[in-house]
């Protein structure tokens, strides 16, 4: 999806509000107009993120996701997975602890990667058939799942070795 439409149609909107307006507003609303790009986009995409966000919701099944292709974003829908353990109707989660912790509220967070390991969990969850939001979600509850490692009794308080007296 292209936003450039989107972001010519407001910066014309706002040189136009300030043709009203004497030589020193429509200056301002020039340089206004030049440098607000970056924050219109970030906009437009927080707001299909959103939409997409509700559609999923709305569906019960499929999931719409937003993705960054360079600067513009793309609407993928993927198909909602064949999934034995939930009845097909009802959508029930097995494990009642999902239940619980899973109140249909979502959060969200900036998660910052190495490129590598970004590639890498791209490719993952194109191989699993999901999007990298759905997949980073399975591979979080997997890990929350598996319990601690008990600890090894190692530690900055503990020292260990031999001593001469």
């Amino acid at each position: 999806m292209d936003l450039s439409d989107y972001v010519d149609a407001l910066r014309g909107s706002l040189t136009t509000a300030a043709a009203a307006g004497g030589p020193q507003a429509q200056e301002t609303a020039r340089l206004l107009a030049d440098t607000m790009e970056p924050a219109v986009r970030l906009a437009l995409i927080d707001a299909l993120s959103a939409l997409a966000a509700e559609v999923t919701a709305a569906l019960d099944g499929p999931l719409v996701d937003i993705r960054l292709r360079g600067r513009d974003p793309e609407v993928v829908v993927v198909p909602a997975e064949h999934d034995p353990g939930r009845h097909p109707t009802t959508g029930a989660s097995p494990d009642p602890a999902d239940d619980a912790a899973d109140d249909g509220s979502t959060a969200r967070i900036s998660l910052r990667l190495p490129d590598g390991l970004k590639a890498r969990a791209e490719a993952a969850a194109a191989t699993a058939g999901s999007s990298l939001n759905t997949w980073l979600i399975r591979a979080v509850t997997a890990a929350v799942r598996e319990p601690a490692p008990p600890p090894s009794g190692r530690g900055p308080r503990r020292y260990t070795g031999f001593a001469r007296s």
